[in-house]
């Protein structure tokens, strides 16, 4: 029988498994969603505990779907949902509190704290991010702070932390029998806590942050094997973890300086690869690690990241009811001609790259009598091309790249609307992949490569086929006008919250 690599993709509204072959094409797939738990205006969370039994049900959904077993999986990859937090007891294997998920907002006040002394950006030269409650550190000290006896067992190495990779890993990989404590160096970037250069914890900012080093995983790079899976993968090699986005530029064949793609997800994640160095940002981006295989030298990466895009689909859907199902968004959005001259801005969580503006909320400007749902819906596809283009034009200032095409990926790219209006809007290509789980493909690939299963990036770049391009249309007048008007929508979602 034909053997395959499995990949466990934990999202921030599901969980997949995915099973490849060796071109990169889908052969099993199994998803289960998880709740999204609300505290109060803010504020999100996940129980870790549901997310680690889904991925339980779906690796066995996948494998049963095609009479697989474990032992028909060379090996197995891990890409995750990045910066949302976890601690647990290493002996119980409990969670103490739910997880602060990345776009969570309650750490707004130890920004503010932090900032004060040095500013905004005063770590960005060691990690490549400003003090902003989307990373991972100081959701840690939060729940150091609020949960009783959390200090003192981390101090122990009691009480361990991770963001959802490390969770699944060490699950995986025998929890409390002897479970692996691990991150990878891409999502270990993205606590504010390592160190980019060195690539390790870095002493001064968890003395900062006032973080025991002895609840932090151990770093390991996104293309090794880490150790043996349990229970349902039992067996099976853990040989790859990436961070969903980085996952994505990997698995969208970004291996040159300069490539770039665009994940449409619940958020929305530009990544450029910029090659061996880290590249300083001064136009509001976030540098990070692209990713690193085995041995080979560290890979880095320009990051634009937006909190909401088809969290903003959700959004119409669920608390607003003008659709039933994300779906019909694109029908609805072509009831009209145009968006007549209204403009929504998702600035739920505040405003992240290139603003990096917490005080920030979301509105909608324009409204007219004239406009109707159909208008809000078009609004609301435009405002992720908008935002994308916010990102590429900060990318292009930092780096001097124009980028020639966009490759394009996640669950909205099936959205032939917002693909076609994402190319007039940016004045260049964009291009969505045959397979678009991108992010699942670059964890196979990467556990894949570290296994044999593939033997090197060249079998990555000849997987990579395209499925459609879309080319720019849009009179240069009318993209300008439009673009200038979203700015200055964007300026009226700014000092909401004082």
């Amino acid at each position: 029988m034909s053997k395959y690599v499995g990949a466990i993709d934990q999202g921030t509204t599901s969980t997949r498994f995915i099973i490849f072959d060796r071109q990169g094409e889908i052969v099993s797939m199994d998803q289960k969603e998880h709740e999204q738990i609300y505290p109060r205006a803010g504020w999100v969370e996940h129980d870790p505990a549901e997310i680690w039994r889904n991925t339980q049900t779906v690796i066995r959904g996948a494998l049963a779907k095609k009479g697989l077993s474990p032992a028909d999986i060379v090996s197995v990859g891990v890409t995750n949902q990045r910066e949302t937090t976890v601690i647990w007891n290493r002996r119980t294997g409990q969670a103490p509190h739910n997880a602060l998920v990345w776009m969570d907002t309650r750490t707004d006040d130890l920004v503010r704290e932090f900032t004060r002394d040095g500013g905004q950006d005063r770590l960005r030269a060691k990690t490549g991010l400003p003090l902003a409650t989307y990373f991972s550190g100081l959701k840690l000290r939060w729940l150091l702070d609020r949960t009783p006896g959390a200090q003192k067992d981390a101090e122990a190495g009691d009480l361990l932390f991770g963001t959802m990779d490390a969770w699944i890993a060490w699950n995986l990989t025998g929890g409390v029998n002897g479970g692996r404590h691990i991150t990878d160096v891409t999502n270990a970037s993205r606590t504010q806590l390592m160190n980019l250069e060195s690539l390790d914890w870095d002493r001064d900012i968890l003395n900062l942050f006032d973080i025991p080093r002895a609840c932090l995983p151990e770093i390991c790079s996104s293309s090794e094997t880490m150790g043996l899976a349990t229970g349902v993968l039992a067996n099976v090699p853990l040989a790859g973890i990436l961070g969903d986005q980085q996952a994505a530029l990997f698995g969208q064949a970004c291996l040159q300086p300069g490539q770039a793609k665009n994940t449409y997800g619940t958020g929305c994640f530009i990544l450029m690869n910029t090659g061996a160095k880290p590249y300083t940002s001064k136009c509001g981006l976030i540098t990070t690690l692209g990713y690193k295989l085995g041995n080979e030298p560290p890979v880095y990466a320009l990051e634009g990241s937006i909190a909401i895009a088809g969290a903003l689909v959700q959004w119409l859907r669920d608390n607003l009811g003008l659709i039933s199902s994300a779906s019909e968004v694109e029908a609805l959005a072509r009831s009209v001609a145009d968006n007549g001259g209204v403009f929504l801005v998702p600035a739920f969580s505040g405003l992240y790259a290139p603003y990096w503006r917490a005080d920030a909320r979301g509105i909608v400007a324009g409204l007219t009598r004239f406009a109707n749902k159909g208008h809000i819906a078009r609004a609301a596809l435009e405002a992720t091309a908008y935002q994308t283009r916010e990102a590429l034009d900060a990318m292009a200032k930092d780096s001097g790249v124009h980028i020639k095409e966009l490759r394009a990926d996640g669950g909205m790219v099936v959205n032939e609307l917002l693909m076609q209006f994402q190319s007039d809007i940016l004045d260049a290509p964009v291009v969505r992949p045959k397979v678009i789980e991108t992010s699942a493909l670059g964890a196979a690939y990467a556990a894949g490569l570290a296994t044999h299963y593939w033997e090197s990036t060249g079998d990555i770049v000849a997987n990579w086929a395209f499925d459609k391009r879309w080319q720019p249309s849009m009179e240069p007048a009318e993209r300008d006008r439009l673009y200038a008007c979203w700015n200055k929508a964007v300026t009226r979602s700014f000092d909401w919250v004082d």
